[in-house]
């Protein structure tokens, strides 16, 4: 992945919530410290 195409997403209230139950399933299922990170296309470079 090339990290100058991408940026952070901006993510709704609704959406952040379902990412950090994905996270805390994650978490149950391996007993490690899971973290997701959300990132958009950049417009400039699609």
């Amino acid at each position: 992945m090339d990290t100058n195409e991408y940026g952070v997403a901006q993510l709704s209230e609704e959406t952040l919530g379902k990412l950090k139950h994905i996270e805390n399933e994650l978490r149950q299922e391996t007993h490690e410290e899971i973290v997701l990170i959300a990132y958009k296309k950049d417009e400039e470079t699609q």
